[in-house]
């Protein structure tokens, strides 16, 4: 058919293009496309190959580290980062980092929060925070000519926040909202669950504040928690698409005079495993099995490991009616997926942080069925660490997988921000990316069928919601994890 077409095409062409064609060619007026023009000086061919930007790092004398990257891009992202975050809560402070979140770029003691607004929007910006575990993250994305104006409004909202009252109140309400929303969002809840249900210390502690929480939190615990750990030595001020001299100049006499305080040392938190079950109405019935991942970010080997493992298990959503949608090739799609049509959802997860992390399958099907669905989850795992179960191709899909999703996501300014600054609070420096790459082609089937072999040795953790009394009891699954 397409022959035919470009047949055609050609037969046209040279009925009506023939004539004119050969009259342009022969016409001494026209000077070849290869003749230089008089006058026209041509700018120097770009080079093959551009070494990356370089990541440059200055710590001042209060433990503050200044870091970025130029970029050949108009526009720059900032962002400060805290060595901060739910696992340096108390029990009277529980829930600060929730609401801090919702807290950031409110007024401060220099400007209203209705200042604060205006100014972004009068540079054209865009401002986000976030509370993890383990981080604090507020960031700035806006044009170049503005990162003195950037910079400068971005400080003041972390160092001086006002934490007036009625906006405190008014936060607290939209976080009782959200925690209603929250409870429509099954997959959040299971997610939030293993970790309360597998630590044992601060990991346990909720990242999102409970309702008791809000009743108790106010502006002045917000104020002795930001004095306690925002800390000179435990920020990171990290940009993308800026010089570190200008960014040094501008940023160094706003930071200067932060208080410094003492190395902090990260609270510790033992895996012990558990069982959490909220029952529900619901129509489908949730569950996650995960277990520990030790070692964490700190071991660079096995979390590149486990990395190139999520992406092999894989997994996502059932198939619709356009069909099987991204990542059908992964193992959890092909193997579980693809064959059970009770099977709502089936992922592979993993939470990593410093010193541990977890790693686990997350699914949701309907009620009757899922005491089958644990079943299959717990042989996938199982499969995982067994010799020869995975194929040395699928190893290598995975590896170029993980490889691409990090390549992409660098391409954004403001992750390549969040990646400075949470590698050097982690690391004190900011890696190579091409050393990430290869540690990605270094892994082998081997070092997958024993990361698999050494988390699932661990004590399991299992959550469910919905009718969870159609869920299998903890010890029965455990014991499938268990040598005979």
């Amino acid at each position: 058919m397409y022959r035919a077409a470009l047949s055609r095409f050609r037969a046209l062409k040279g009925r009506t293009g023939n004539l004119e064609a050969a009259r342009y060619a022969t016409s001494s007026a026209v000077a070849p496309l290869d003749t230089p023009l008089d006058s026209i000086s041509l700018p120097p061919p770009l080079p093959d190959y551009v070494a990356p930007s370089e990541t440059k790092v200055k710590t001042l004398s209060n433990g503050v580290r200044i870091a970025s990257e130029q970029l050949p891009t108009p526009a720059a992202s900032v962002g400060v980062f805290v060595n901060c975050g739910s696992i340096y809560e108390t029990p009277i402070s529980s829930g600060a980092s929730h609401l801090l979140e919702r807290m950031a770029f409110k007024s401060t003691t220099n400007r209203s929060h209705l200042r604060v607004v205006r100014e972004v929007e009068a540079i054209g910006g865009n401002t986000s925070a976030s509370a993890s575990r383990e981080c604090m993250t507020y960031t700035f994305d806006a044009l170049k000519t503005y990162v003195p104006e950037m910079v400068e409004l971005l400080i003041d909202c972390v160092r001086n926040p006002a934490f007036l009252d009625w906006e405190v109140n008014e936060e607290l309400q939209k976080i009782k909202a959200e925690l209603e929303e929250v409870s429509k969002n099954p997959e959040r809840l299971i997610l939030e669950a293993v970790h309360s249900a597998g630590y044992c210390g601060p990991l346990a502690n909720p990242l999102l504040a409970s309702e008791t929480a809000t009743e108790r939190l106010d502006s002045g615990i917000l104020e002795e928690f930001v004095t306690e750990n925002y800390k000179g030595n435990r920020i990171v001020l990290a940009a993308s698409g800026i010089e570190n001299e200008e960014l040094l100049q501008i940023a160094e006499p706003l930071l200067s005079d932060l208080p410094s305080g003492p190395q902090p040392k990260e609270p510790n938190s033992v895996y012990v495993g558990g069982d959490f079950r909220r029952r529900a109405d619901s129509p489908s019935t949730h569950f996650a099995l995960a277990f520990e991942v030790p070692g964490g970010w700190n071991n660079e080997k096995d979390s590149v490991t486990l990395t190139v493992m999520q992406m092999l298990m894989g997994g996502g959503g059932s198939f619709s009616a356009g069909g099987p949608g991204k990542g059908m090739h992964s193992r959890l799609y092909l193997r579980v997926l693809n064959e059970y049509q009770q099977i709502h959802s089936f992922s592979a997860f993993n939470s990593i942080f410093n010193n541990t992390g977890l790693f686990g399958i997350y699914g949701s099907t309907s009620s009757d069925f899922v005491s089958k669905a644990v079943d299959i989850a717990a042989e996938e795992l199982l499969l995982l660490a067994t010799e020869g179960s995975v194929s040395r191709l699928m190893i290598k899909r995975a590896q170029e997988a993980t490889k691409s999703a990090v390549l992409m996501n660098l391409e954004s300014r403001m992750i390549v921000a969040e990646d400075i600054g949470r590698q050097i609070l982690t690391y004190g420096e900011r890696k190579c990316v091409h050393s990430f790459l290869k540690m990605v082609d270094e892994v082998t089937l081997q070092d997958i069928t024993n990361m698999a072999k050494k988390i699932v040795s661990s004590p399991l953790t299992m959550a469910s919601f919905g009718d969870v009394f159609q869920v299998p009891n903890y010890e029965s699954v455990s014991s499938k994890f268990r040598a005979p």
